[in-house]
């Protein structure tokens, strides 16, 4: 009886010990969203007065679109917190966007539904410097102040460190700032700064457009959006998304990747840089030495990567361009780009077009799949299959023989029955299951790692378990009973 007692007393001190050191756990990772109103650590003191650190820029004035170099520096701490806002209303929300100079030692979260608007540290390593690239969006007040959070220590730590103030000149409208120059893009026609974002209202009815999340706002730090608009013999392009390093789309007419015309919009030296290539096969794709591409703009703002271009219905004298007015599978991919623009393979599947469409064709608004129906298939049959029956089937066996032991169904026991009934459904679901990807893909796929070899095995197992139950005497067979030593003895 006292040991009853004694456990449920445990538990109760276990859970009123997370309770109180929950709230003053701090934040080692970094992952300070809960801060990013206040700024203020949850560590359980007040904050200290006389700031030690300082937050300097490379300028005091910007335009929409500019780039801004912030040095946060100072003794060494181990925590910060770096945000931009009204310097006229310093309560009001982050804003603008943060690019990462040092990806080990910063990292971008998202505050105030604005994704990479603040930036704070990844471990409680020790640092006296950190630096960061602030990217002023569209809609910035006239006046801009830095603010910074930095812990030296678990109880030592100042608040709101106030940094410079960067402020907008006094223009009628944003002009394309300085480092948007024609140098910027492989190519040599004139490209341009977008002052603001895209916006779908012309999809279905000028525009043919694709978007992911279905219906998605393209001015949404969370919407893949591109978009077709033919005007003569050209097509207008536009193509924006959640990346902090590349996007890009490609037209194939099949649903794998390999000989597809493809263009990027790659974020390097905190500008876009806009090039066609060529996929071959699975591999990196190949950047074209020269560009077709006219009236290339871009935008790197509020956490979007926007990019648009016209490109002419037919390039016979550009090779692996194709033909616009034919209809394509569409694919949409985003991923990283390192330091010099290089461009690593996409961070999810590819968003892929259910159909081939042409998109000169009728204007249409439609989506897509990241999973193409044969995968999604394969995965649900095999979760079944391994989640659902053949755990029924080994629960009925181990459990509910003694229940069903004097219950029988077509002159067996209750319990074999349906443990045999749920034991072949699995080898069939997984049998069906196992077939999908290998008509997908047209055969084995070399890129697809271990996952292969682990199905194979998996599908081996399950017939050899198969047939081992096939091959099993009954219970009451004389080989049964001379195995398990129940034979009669003669003398």
């Amino acid at each position: 009886m006292l040991q009853q007692m004694e456990l449920p007393g445990l538990a109760f001190a276990v859970w009123m010990l997370i309770c109180f050191y929950a709230p003053v756990g701090g934040y080692p990772n970094g992952k300070v969203r809960e801060a990013c109103t206040s700024m203020v650590p949850c560590h359980g003191s007040s904050p200290q007065l006389s700031p030690e650190h300082t937050i300097t820029v490379n300028g005091t004035e910007f335009k929409p679109g500019d780039s801004i170099e912030v040095h946060l520096s100072g003794p060494v701490f181990e925590g910060f917190f770096i945000q931009a806002r009204d310097a006229e209303h310093l309560e009001s929300p982050a804003l603008g966007s943060f690019m990462l100079a040092d990806r080990g030692a910063s990292q971008l979260l998202t505050c105030a539904h604005t994704k990479n608007s603040a930036v704070s540290h990844t471990s409680k390593a020790k640092k006296k410097h950190i630096k960061v690239y602030w990217i002023a969006p569209g809609n910035a007040p006239k006046r801009v102040q830095f603010l910074a959070t930095v812990v030296k220590k678990y109880k030592i730590f100042w608040v709101k460190i106030p940094g410079p103030i960067v402020s907008q000149p006094n223009a009628l409208s944003p002009t394309p700032p300085l480092h948007a120059t024609s140098g910027a893009v492989s190519t040599s026609h004139p490209v341009s700064y977008l002052s603001k974002p895209f916006n779908a209202s012309s999809c279905g009815r000028t525009k043919f457009c694709i978007r992911n999340p279905s219906n998605c706002d393209p001015e949404s730090a969370s919407c893949f959006f591109l978009s077709f608009q033919q005007e003569g013999s050209s097509v207008f392009v536009e193509m924006s998304g959640p990346s902090e390093g590349y996007l890009a789309f490609a037209l194939s007419h099949d649903q794998w990747m390999g000989d597809d015309d493809a263009y990027l919009c790659v974020g390097e030296d905190h500008r876009v840089r806009t090039i066609t290539a060529y996929l071959k096969e699975r591999s990196p794709p190949v950047l074209d030495s020269e560009n077709a591409l006219e009236d290339v703009s871009w935008r790197l703002a509020d956490g979007l990567l926007q990019c648009s271009f016209r490109r002419s219905i037919r390039l016979p004298a550009h090779k692996g361009r194709f033909n616009l007015d034919a209809s394509y599978y569409i694919f949409l991919a985003d991923g990283e780009a390192s330091e010099g623009g290089v461009i690593h393979k996409h961070r999810q599947q590819p968003l892929i077009t259910n159909g081939i469409y042409n998109i000169t064709g009728l204007p249409q608004d439609i989506g897509g799949s990241r999973s193409p129906r044969l995968i999604k298939a394969h995965g649900t049959l095999m979760f079944i299959a391994w989640i659902t029956t053949v755990s029924i089937g080994v629960i009925v066996a181990r459990f509910f023989k003694p229940v069903w032991s004097y219950s029988f169904l077509f002159g067996k026991e209750m319990w074999f029955q349906v443990h045999r009934m749920l034991m072949l459904t699995t080898v069939m679901l997984t049998s069906i299951s196992f077939v999908l990807p290998f008509i997908y893909r047209g055969g084995w796929s070399q890129q697809a790692g271990f996952h292969p070899y682990l199905g194979c095995t998996v599908m081996a197992l399950a017939i050899f378990q198969a047939l081992m139950a096939g091959f099993r005497p009954s219970r009451h067979a004389p080989s049964c009973d001379y195995v398990l030593g129940n034979e009669s003895s003669s003398t």
